[in-house]
């Protein structure tokens, strides 16, 4: 994957979990939509669940874009 490509998919993750964490994107997709958003898993959690949720995920996501960035063939998504 090139870089560009990579940059390109992290900014509209961050995008996404930004949206979720800070400007109530969890409160919008609480309930049946987070299966579509989320995952099955998250059908019954609260917008502070969602919220928590997705603030570990950014933050892995974060660790592994740096590795990717270092290293080229782990670029994987």
């Amino acid at each position: 994957m090139s870089l560009t490509l990579w940059f390109l998919l992290f900014i509209i993750q961050s995008i996404y979990c930004w949206w979720i964490i800070g400007y109530g994107g969890a409160k919008w997709i609480e309930g049946w939509k987070s299966f579509f958003m989320i995952d099955w898993f998250a059908l019954d959690w609260t917008a502070e669940q969602i919220r928590l949720y997705v603030l570990i995920i950014w933050g892995f996501s974060v660790i592994w874009f740096i590795v990717g960035v270092i290293k080229p063939e782990l670029r994987v998504y």
